[in-house]
């Protein structure tokens, strides 16, 4: 009997538990951390040995597999020892994906891929049997092991498609890319890129790779490192022949010959970017051949994702928006690009190497007030300081709306738009998206 440690006991760690033993594996479950409630109880349901706050090292070195979970970093010295003890680790898409028939949708990219995972989701489920997993809900394994869909959406980070070996999707989507998470890899933005590249390493001919045509860094990564997969490009300037392309206000996609045109009056998330997650998520149901009227349908009535430019209330004429999901500096150019009114913007968190520059434009043109809302703020003053007459700082959120609160005036926009990670003051971007919402309800 192989024996199998996880890493990380939280929703891919139990999943993958939950799987590998039910296919014959000795699981052994190890998490420096304290492990939820939720999942103590059915590690201990299914009779899974586990431990928490420590790792025992020679419950872990004697494993056939590791199984890591995404957060934990390769610099970790326990990482480091497996390694060099020579023992496989993997990811829960890598473990889970050989226990599974269905054809695998592969999303990533550095901003986009919720929404576009979430979208292409959204209006497959009219058509087809299909699950949406990776890094939202219910882990890929869990859904293989309970539910078996005969499709699958996955929304994948750097870090799953790090530790892959055999892992296929049948159809891979590369959202874009932007320096993000490069404190993981040695802060070379190439490390960076080859990461999410490998979401397409083991495609063939047979397989698709659907991609931002206007982002640089990807087609200078495809011109110097040719893929074997089937290339679907999609852009908002240029005319493709396979792929989709903006066109008078229609998205026009074509595979094979075979040529769908979508109006784009009536999507229902706006923002050029939502047009190429539209693009993206609409060229994959083309693809499993999905009707054009239910493509339609579903861009029209799709409702957009949590703490992802979610308009929260409007109070005295001013509207509250919730974008905490932006955890890089791209992602919060998109929101404050989509700004028409001025703007009180929240920012500022644990910075993970950010250049703002690409900001500035946008904030001289729609920023009337920073406040800063993190542990350390001085990148922040420094940057944005002259830029803007008024820049505060606090480590409350209540204060920081309440600030926002007394700036605004009847017509302006307060945006919660951090361009950083979470985790100096809370557990994460939705605790920190939903203590905003709170607090902008409590005004």
């Amino acid at each position: 009997m192989k024996r199998l440690v996880i890493l990380g006991g939280g929703e891919s760690g139990v999943g993958t538990a939950l799987l590998a033993k039910e296919k014959g594996f000795e699981v052994f479950v190890s998490d420096k951390a304290v492990i939820k409630e939720k999942y103590k109880q059915v590690l201990i349901h299914h009779e899974i040995e586990w431990e928490e706050g420590f790792h025992t090292e020679s419950k872990i070195l004697n494993a056939g597999l590791i199984m890591k979970s995404p957060g934990i970093p390769d610099k970790a010295p326990l990482v480091k020892q497996i390694r060099a003890n020579g023992i496989p680790v993997v990811s829960e898409i890598e473990f889970a994906a050989q226990f599974t028939k269905a054809i695998i949708i592969g999303i990533t990219g550095s901003n986009g891929k919720t929404t576009t995972a979430t979208l292409t989701y959204h209006i497959l489920k009219q058509d087809l049997n299909v699950g949406l997993a990776g890094n939202i809900g219910d882990s890929f394994a869990k859904q293989i092991l309970e539910k078996d869909y005969q499709n699958y959406v996955l929304e994948i980070s750097s870090f799953q498609l790090d530790d892959i070996v055999h892992f296929k999707p049948h159809i891979a989507v590369i959202t874009n890319i932007t320096p993000d998470h490069l404190d993981r890899y040695d802060y070379k933005f190439e490390n960076y890129i080859a990461s999410k590249f490998r979401i397409v390493e083991n495609q063939t001919k047979q397989d698709y790779l659907i991609y931002d045509a206007d982002d640089l860094v990807i087609e200078n990564w495809l011109n110097i490192n040719p893929v074997q997969s089937t290339l679907l490009p999609f852009s908002l300037t240029r005319t493709i022949e396979n792929g989709a392309y903006l066109k008078q206000e229609n998205i026009i996609i074509t595979i094979e010959n075979n040529q769908i045109i979508m109006p784009t009056s009536n999507l229902a998330l706006e923002g050029k970017h939502n047009i190429k997650n539209a693009m993206a998520a609409s060229t994959v149901a083309h693809l499993l051949r999905i009707r054009k009227q239910t493509i339609r349908e579903s861009l029209e009535n799709f409702q957009g994702v949590e703490h992802r430019l979610e308009h929260v209330l409007k109070i005295n004429k001013v509207q509250y928006i919730n974008d905490s999901k932006a955890t890089n500096v791209n992602a919060t150019y998109y929101a404050l690009e989509s700004m028409e009114t001025p703007t009180v913007w929240i920012v500022g968190g644990q910075d993970k190497g950010n250049n703002y520059e690409e900001l500035f434009s946008f904030v001289n043109e729609k920023v009337k007030a920073i406040i800063c809302l993190g542990v350390d703020n001085e990148k922040l003053l420094n940057t944005f300081g002259g830029m803007v007459d008024i820049i505060v700082e606090t480590q409350f959120m209540s204060e920081a709306v309440k600030i926002a609160y007394k700036i605004a005036e009847a017509g302006d926009t307060v945006l919660l738009s951090p361009a950083c990670a979470s985790f100096d003051l809370f557990e994460n971007y939705e605790d920190r998206g939903r203590q905003f919402k709170a607090a902008v309800r409590n005004l």
